[in-house]
């Protein structure tokens, strides 16, 4: 089957957020509005004990429980409701049926004025009743002209809920109404020398610990112009952790600058590692010490060059890779020392395997299945087995898209708000389904599907869309 992408003109690159009295505002009046468009008369959802409590899902892997379930993908999903949101490019997470989604507005303040403010809601998944809504002051200006909102995904472990904003600020609140309990004003504290398009990397919750990238640097470095990281110097923040209940740091380490990827964890023998996909490299980090264990470079050399994907792990083996010149690299990992499996030959596009720009790929038995490319019309969707490397197939839409795995199945959205349903095949793209929704969400739709149980939430430029996935 002919796919129905159509290669679209190019846009520009993103990827792939105060003290504590400034953090609480009283609710305010916003440019855009709460209330959610219900589209059909949906039965209710079928959730089961299922979460999505963070970027790509409890695994890190863009995998959703959905086990036991049939869809049925020849008919195409009812749009159960309609959410207008503000400023940002990310999705929420989702804790026990409620949905909670960031973004930015513009707001009129009970003192007088407009403000832009970074804004927390937590709805009812089912029909996005709003359950509470709370908001900060955002000062933020990005270099590119790139919206002013969140480009992460909130982060809960079922009783706190934290946020990255794209200024920086971290901040933690209860998940049941969002009242504050702490925040921590990352670039000041650490010196940041302001990103391209400021912060984007999603929080950690690990052990009590909140672990974000920072990548600060120190004191003589906080006159050069923002975007300049070309002449800063790290100052050993890199990641750090910070105590889940107080907002105290716990540790700092690594010398290098921040990326746009998140930090995930993999098992080394019996040891949790955390890795942190960095501006110029991939770091190993003990969490339990805050210890730097290895490193390994991987960074085109280009000012404006970025890395966004997180990596993907399959047992000891790390696959990670970028968009501009050098492509991916396939390690095998240890506690003590790396080895390169496989590495891209820098420079040729043609003959690289995968150029991960924001999107990250899926594993499934053996074979990576995701989006490769920095800009339209030079992406495409493709097939790499991952022991060697090899391209098995890559298809010519010519558009960038991102990927979640539901069963059996890839959701596989475009980011003018098409979906294709593919059925995993390293011997040929096999698409058994093709929706379009761009009539209700517009460019940009950059963040990865997520499914909870028969729920399926897509995140457009000014609206996020509840779809019903029809079951046998």
């Amino acid at each position: 089957m002919k796919s129905a992408f159509r290669t679209l003109a190019t846009i520009p690159l993103l990827f792939c957020f105060c003290s504590l009295a400034s953090c609480d505002q009283p609710p305010a009046k916003s440019t855009t509005g709460e209330t959610p468009v219900a589209t059909a008369a949906i039965p209710p959802m079928e959730l089961g004990d299922v979460d999505w409590p963070r970027l790509l899902g409890k695994n890190f892997d863009g995998v959703a429980e959905v086990s036991g379930t049939a869809f049925d993908w020849s008919k195409t999903p009812e749009i159960a409701w309609r959410l207008p949101v503000g400023d940002g490019y990310g999705l929420g997470c989702v804790v026990d049926g409620r949905y909670y989604h960031a973004d930015a507005v513009r707001s009129d303040q009970p003192s007088g004025g407009r403000q832009m403010v970074e804004r927390l809601r937590a709805f009812d998944l089912n029909d996005a009743s709003l359950i509470w809504s709370v908001e900060r002051p955002l000062e933020y200006r990005d270099l590119y002209g790139y919206e002013t909102g969140p480009r992460g995904t909130p982060a809960s472990d079922g009783k706190s809920i934290v946020t990255f904003g794209c200024d920086g600020e971290l901040c933690c609140r209860d998940l049941t109404d969002g009242t504050l309990k702490w925040s921590v004003s990352t670039n000041k504290q650490y010196g940041v020398v302001q990103n391209f398009f400021g912060v984007g990397s999603s929080p950690l919750l690990l052990d009590s610990m909140v672990i974000v990238p920072v990548g600060g640097s120190p004191p003589e470095d906080q006159q050069i112009a923002p975007g300049r990281l070309d002449r800063v110097i790290p100052n050993g923040s890199a990641l750090v952790a910070f105590d889940l209940a107080s907002g105290d740091e716990v540790w700092k380490c690594g010398d290098d600058l921040a990326s746009y990827s998140s930090p995930r964890t993999m098992t080394i023998g019996d040891q949790t590692v955390v890795l942190l996909y960095a501006r110029n490299q991939l770091l190993a980090v003990d969490p339990a010490l805050g210890k730097v264990l290895w490193t390994v470079p991987h960074r085109a050399d280009m000012l404006e060059s970025v890395n966004a994907m997180m990596p993907v792990v399959d047992g000891d083996r790390v696959f990670i890779s970028e968009c501009y010149q050098i492509g991916s690299r396939l390690l095998k990992v240890s506690a003590e020392e790396p080895t390169t499996l496989w590495l891209d030959p820098p420079r040729n596009r043609r003959a690289q395997a995968m150029r991960c720009h924001w999107s990250t790929p899926i594993l499934v038995d053996g074979f990576l299945y995701g989006c490769s490319g920095r800009n339209n019309p030079d992406s495409d969707f493709r097939c790499v087995e991952l022991a060697s490397g090899k391209v098995q197939w890559s298809d010519d839409r010519g558009m960038r898209t991102s990927v979640t795995r539901v069963g059996e199945h890839l959701v596989v959205l475009d980011e003018y708000g098409r979906i294709e349903i593919v059925r995993p095949n390293p011997e040929k793209l096999e698409i058994v389904a093709e929706y379009d929704f761009s009539d209700q969400i517009r460019t940009p739709c950059w963040a990865a599907p997520i499914v909870v149980g028969n729920r399926m939430l897509v995140r457009g430029d000014r609206h996020v869309l509840c779809l019903a996935i029809p079951t046998r």
